[in-house]
């Protein structure tokens, strides 16, 4: 049976999964220094052992309206890997990589899409009594705001 592997993290009181396949690394929360007149969802950049690595913050991205209920000591920065560049993903903790059975994915029902761009979700994980939504790390941003994101880095 096909499977795919994910990497489950929490947006407030909702779970998201990317695969696994696209994550370089998962780091603590460090000091992330601002971008002057960078996008509204771009937090700022970190030094990861040497590579300066853009970070969004996916919450505002979304406009989910979940603000930030994590404490520091639970969020983490999700590295991936997105039109040729490593790029931060802020979450607000991520909680384990999980297989999930490709039959247990299905197509993303409108209402669930809300405010998220329902081109970014892959589909709704079924697993046990809990929803996940997939993500698609390359729609996750448009390419406008991948090339805005990384030319803010160059």
């Amino acid at each position: 049976m096909p499977e795919q592997q994910l990497v489950v993290f929490s947006l407030g009181k909702e779970e998201f999964g990317i695969d696994i396949s696209r994550v370089r690394e998962i780091v603590r929360l460090q000091h992330i220094t601002s971008i002057p007149q960078s996008l509204d969802f771009v937090e700022g950049i970190v030094n990861l052992r040497g590579q300066i690595v853009p970070i969004v913050d996916l919450s505002k991205h979304f406009l989910v309206g979940l603000g930030n209920s994590a404490k520091d000591a639970e969020r983490r920065i999700i590295v991936v890997h997105m039109s040729g560049h490593n790029i931060g993903i802020l979450v607000d903790g991520v909680s384990e990589i999980l297989r999930i059975a490709d039959e247990d994915v299905e197509p993303t029902p409108p209402i669930v899409a809300g405010n998220v761009d329902s081109n970014s979700i892959r589909g709704v994980a079924k697993v046990a009594d809990r929803l996940i939504i997939v993500l698609d790390i390359d729609r996750i941003l448009s390419a406008d705001e991948q090339e805005v994101l990384v030319h803010s880095i160059a």
